[in-house]
C-alpha cells in the first residue's frame, strides 16, 4: 500500500509516478485517505501517462491498494489544481491533504 508514499509526494510538493490499471501515470496528489469501506485512496490530478478511460489528464480517484511501483519524482507539482476542495466526502478518514 502506498499511503505513505502518496503523502510524501503531497508534502514535498512533487509529482507521484505509479502503475495503475496497466498504465504508468504521473499525478499531483491533493488528498489521501480511506473510504467508508476502508479502501486506501487518493484524489489526484493526472498530468501524464495512460488511462483506462482514455482521459490522461484531469481529476482521478485512485485506489492505492490497486497501484504498483509508486515513487516520488523530482518533478515539482503544480497543486492545488482548479476545482480542488479540502475535505473530500469520499474519504471519511483523511491521512493527508493540501
Amino acid at each position: 500500500m502506498f499511503v505513505q508514499t502518496a503523502c510524501e509526494a503531497l508534502r514535498s510538493g512533487h509529482v507521484l509516478e505509479l502503475q495503475y490499471d496497466g498504465f504508468s501515470r504521473l499525478v499531483e496528489v491533493h488528498a489521501v485517505g480511506f473510504t467508508k469501506e476502508e479502501n486506501p485512496v487518493m484524489r489526484a490530478w493526472q498530468i501524464g501517462g495512460g488511462s483506462a478511460t482514455n482521459e490522461p489528464v484531469g481529476w482521478k480517484l485512485l485506489r492505492l491498494d490497486e497501484a504498483t511501483g509508486a515513487v516520488v519524482t523530482h518533478q515539482k507539482s503544480l497543486a492545488p489544481r482548479s476545482g480542488y476542495e479540502p475535505g473530500d466526502e469520499v474519504m471519511p478518514v483523511i491521512t493527508c491533504q493540501l
